[in-house]
């Protein structure tokens, strides 16, 4: 029987329907593909470093750079200029794109993959997050920062060089304001250090815990394997967590990527980080999404925005944690 399960970030109900799912190996690994043009020279590779614009933050050894912040050639956000918004007529409403749009080149290695990072540079990788948040919190019309991954064309990238993007918007997305809202309205204090609790308790979504970080696949997962990655310090700023709690998110993310390699091959994920707005003060705690493209969205979800998942959480965290062990 399949079942509605409210996720309570976002207020939203998602369907689970087990049965509709054929074996968990059918999910087919992502096209190898990712650049329609293969044979262009990828402006992210060492000695391509001409064919971006000057880099805004750099992690370098050995007289060579391992990472690279750099701006977008083709922003979809752009420009200081303060939010405003302009009334067009009684529904035609707009507003100027400006902000800043930056890519967050993470390795030399064309090849390679989030889930080949060491220790070292899941912590890099982190830190650098901090410094590029800091710096968007200091833009006067920059009001919410959204870091996120997409690996494989699936999930949207265009250049198979792993990569990031941060984009400084001058609004608070809807997505974010609803999560606001869910936290703030929970009446038994934080809602994600209540689902640690809760999730450590019944043990069955639980990937991986340690004293820094929880991995699940989360009650309410509205798509196949998705997961969350949650901070045990309760913190609203990604900017507010230690030094030590940053590092442990950035292996968390490598170890549950290592997961879904284990159990799918090479899946197309996208990767989201979710932190309170700039200066703000109120009910949050910053975490971490990861959501595997191993499904398409259809007609329902689109016209209802009701999530249909054929794989429930239970069984996706059973899964991970057997192939992981036989890998």
């Amino acid at each position: 029987m399949s079942q509605l399960r409210l996720n309570p970030l976002t207020g939203r109900w998602v369907t689970i329907v087990a049965e509709r799912a054929e074996r968990p190996t059918d999910f087919a690994p992502r096209v190898a593909q990712v650049e329609a043009d293969p044979g262009r020279p990828c402006p992210f590779c060492p000695g391509n470093e001409e064919d971006t614009l000057p880099p805004l933050d750099t992690v370098a050894k050995g007289g060579k750079w391992k990472m690279r912040v750099i701006p977008n050639l083709y922003p979809a956000f752009d420009g200081d200029e303060p939010f405003a918004v302009h009334h067009l007529g009684p529904v035609h409403v707009e507003a100027e794109a400006s902000g800043t749009h930056e890519v967050f080149v993470l390795t030399r290695d064309h090849d390679s993959s989030i889930h080949a990072l060491t220790d070292a540079d899941c912590a890099e990788m982190m830190m650098v997050l901090k410094r590029r948040f800091l710096e968007h919190a200091a833009t006067a019309n920059v009001r919410y920062t959204q870091a996120i991954i997409n690996h494989g064309r699936e999930a949207g990238a265009s250049i198979a060089h792993p990569h990031g993007q941060l984009l400084g918007l001058p609004f608070v997305p809807g997505e974010l304001l609803e999560e606001q809202r869910a936290f703030s309205r929970f009446e038994g204090g934080c809602i994600l250090c209540a689902t640690l609790e809760a999730e450590l308790g019944e043990g069955e979504r639980v990937l991986f815990a340690n004293d820094d970080v929880v991995c699940v696949c989360p009650f309410w997962s509205g798509s196949p394997y998705e997961l969350l990655i949650i901070p045990r310090n309760h913190e609203l700023h990604l900017t507010d967590a230690t030094d030590a709690t940053l590092a442990a998110v950035g292996r968390s993310i490598r170890n549950a990527i290592e997961m879904l390699r284990d159990t799918h091959g090479d899946v197309s994920y996208n990767i989201g980080f979710h932190t309170a707005p700039h200066h703000y003060n109120g009910a949050f705690h910053w975490h971490v999404h990861l959501w595997p493209k191993l499904v398409t969205t259809a007609g329902f979800e689109r016209g209802t925005g009701v999530m249909i998942n054929i794989v429930s959480p239970e069984q996706a965290a059973a899964h991970l944690l057997r192939q992981s062990v036989k890998a």
